[in-house]
């Protein structure tokens, strides 16, 4: 059993152009993995910087923190799929309950920020975060635009006429989530949105251009029909569709109702966005795979909840 693995180490190593004997030998001096330095559990724990001197704000921090890292687990997932050549439905339906299960834990989690944080004391902390926003999350952004085709994230006032053919810049100036910093009578942008775009747009338009052709919903309608009809991974695609774009949106702005909505009086977003109409799926109907549901189902979009 040594010989057979030394001999498939070697052949490994050989494949690289690497002298085996002298990855061995680095071996003699290395030191022994732990948990600590596998996780990099320190450095995980020294990346909150807080900005005030309220407690709840570390709470804050950490469960946006956490968001993220699922996202990146999210679009692990979504990559391996628009990179199969040839997906199955069997795969395919993996990775989407998969997918779907990260925002389920990520909506549930919503309890959380909802009545995990002391009002008074995030109504405090939050004014030291202007002009910071939560829409300035890169890689939902991305999760979006992996999902789906980008005329179904365009703000829903211009989705029917918004030419499907235009640029990326085009389309781009008309997304959904740019209602949240964009004056579209004046074109004029908030300093969050510019900034978010400064740092962002071209990576997102080089991301865009790879996945217009590679996103969830295109790879699913280009499987064969027998594989498109497939009820786990139609129920999979929806369960999907659901959770994030209602599910999730509405624990998200159930949240900052909570928080911003104070005596009937809705306060202004960190990041100046009308949040309102900007996130509650009934006004921009965000659905990544429209044709897996009814006429009805899309007109009443959001009004169920």
């Amino acid at each position: 059993m040594k010989t057979k693995t030394t001999d498939q180490l070697r052949e490994k190593y050989n494949k690289i152009e690497q002298d085996l004997d002298v990855h061995l030998e680095g071996l003699l001096y290395s030191k022994p993995i732990t948990y600590w330095d596998y996780i990099q559990t320190d450095a995980l724990l020294n990346l909150q910087i807080t900005r005030t001197t309220l407690p709840d704000e570390n709470v804050f921090i950490m469960y946006h923190q956490i968001n993220e890292l699922l996202f990146k687990m999210i679009l692990s997932e979504i990559e391996q799929v628009a990179k199969t050549e040839e997906v199955s439905a069997v795969l395919f339906s993996s990775k989407m309950m998969r997918i779907s299960r990260y925002f389920d834990m990520l909506t549930s989690s919503f309890s959380i920020m909802k009545d995990g944080m002391d009002v008074e004391q995030y109504n405090k902390f939050r004014t030291t975060l202007t002009p910071a926003s939560g829409f300035q999350s890169a890689q939902y952004r991305k999760i979006e635009f992996a999902s789906t085709e980008l005329i179904n994230l365009i703000d829903n006032r211009f989705r029917e006429t918004i030419d499907r053919n235009s640029s990326y810049e085009n389309a781009f100036e008309h997304l959904y989530w740019q209602a949240a910093g964009k004056d579209y009578k004046t074109g004029k942008k908030s300093y969050t949105l510019t900034v978010f775009e400064q740092k962002y747009k071209e990576e997102f338009i080089r991301f865009t251009k790879f996945y217009n052709t590679h996103n969830l919903w295109t790879k699913f309608k280009s499987l064969p029909q027998e594989e498109k009809e497939n009820k786990e991974l139609i129920k999979a695609m929806r369960h999907y569709d659901y959770t994030v774009n209602i599910k999730w949106v509405m624990a998200h702005y159930n949240t900052a109702n909570h928080y911003l909505n104070i005596g009937g009086q809705t306060t202004e977003a960190t990041g100046g966005s009308e949040w309102v109409k900007y996130m509650h799926p009934k006004y921009q109907k965000r659905i990544f795979f429209p044709d897996l549901w009814t006429d009805q189902e899309l007109r009443d979009w959001g009004t169920e909840v």
